[in-house]
């Protein structure tokens, strides 16, 4: 059966599609590309976490007795930094403050790109299923999103870390932070599919009353055929900036359950708990408060501006897109 043109194919401008459109508009916003390489340079620093510190010598698990007074807070001036410990050591136990800021960041992006993926997965799979099926499908759907709306997830998370994480400990998940991660993801994918898969079903309730869905199934296309050739073409560039904005949330999560004592202890390398301790410190030490504070607010803020940039060159309806 020859190919049903799509979407894309009639709204070419210039032998472009609309996705090649939207790239050359991204590109074209300096705020949205200088984000995009924040965002970048973060996760070239959790990819190779483990040789960035080798060649740096800043072991992140490693006790500098010898850098803390008497009092257990550094010596020298802005938590002791020198050439040995750029960004100074933490309180109470020396540790190197940029060793632990670097594998941090590994902790704070696996829960987000991960989460993310899982829960957008997820909600593009059951916004597909109700937008196509409809009837009685979409309206268990719908109901079932309902009632996950309805719980306060972030309460659920909290209350929930120790016995779910021991039940899973009895599964035979590995203890200690194997647990702890498996419960983090497993929340955020149960509650966090549902603004996905709405977005995706009134989507595709529109796209499947386009003529050249239409023409498709007069080919006698099947469902396979009119999901991946027909509509996720359509859906690809809704789905990025949708991932773009959840992602930001799910790194801020990560630090804020480690903050509250209820994501991944000490000694893991996490902001949270970075956070968490330096708030005993800040009068003593101020510098170790706003260092992690700092590279949390940075990774935030260049996820919410790669999003805007994003949602600006794809999104259609942007008043702000440029040609």
């Amino acid at each position: 059966m020859e190919a049903v043109p799509t979407l894309d194919a009639g709204l070419e401008t210039g032998g472009l599609s609309p996705w090649q459109l939207g790239l050359r508009r991204f590109k074209k916003g300096r705020l949205g590309l200088f984000a995009f390489w924040i965002v970048t340079f973060f996760f070239f620093v959790a990819i190779f976490a483990p040789i960035i510190v080798r060649v740096l010598n800043v072991d992140p698990y490693a006790l500098d007795r010898a850098s803390l007074n008497d009092y257990g807070l550094p010596k020298g001036p802005l938590g002791s930094m020198s050439w040995n410990h750029p960004l100074g050591v933490e309180p109470g136990t020396g540790r190197d403050i940029l060793g632990r800021l670097i594998y941090g960041s590994r902790l704070s992006l696996i829960i987000g790109t991960v989460g993310t993926v899982l829960s957008t997965a997820f909600g593009v799979l059951l916004g597909i299923v109700a937008g196509l099926r409809r009837g009685w499908v979409d309206s268990l759907i719908s109901r079932i999103g309902d009632v996950a709306l309805a719980f306060p997830s972030l309460l659920l998370i909290i209350a929930l870390a120790n016995p779910m994480t021991q039940r899973l400990e009895s599964w035979g998940v590995p203890k200690g932070n194997t647990a702890k991660l498996t419960y983090i993801l497993a929340i955020l994918t149960i509650f966090g599919w549902v603004y996905m898969a709405r977005l995706v079903r009134g989507q595709v309730l529109s796209l499947r009353e386009r003529d050249f869905v239409e023409a498709a199934r007069s080919f006698g296309a099947g469902t396979g055929h009119l999901v991946f050739k027909q509509l996720l073409p359509n859906l690809w560039p809704q789905i990025i900036i949708f991932v773009a904005m959840s992602l930001p949330g799910y790194v801020s999560l990560e630090a804020t359950l480690s903050f509250l004592g209820v994501g991944f202890q000490a000694p893991t390398a996490s902001w949270g708990i970075m956070l968490g301790d330096s708030v005993r410190y800040y009068r003593a030490d101020t510098a170790y408060l706003f260092i992690p504070g700092g590279a949390l607010l940075i990774l935030v803020l260049g996820f919410n501006l790669l999003a805007d940039g994003l949602r600006d060159a794809f999104d259609p309806r942007s008043d702000r897109q440029q040609l």
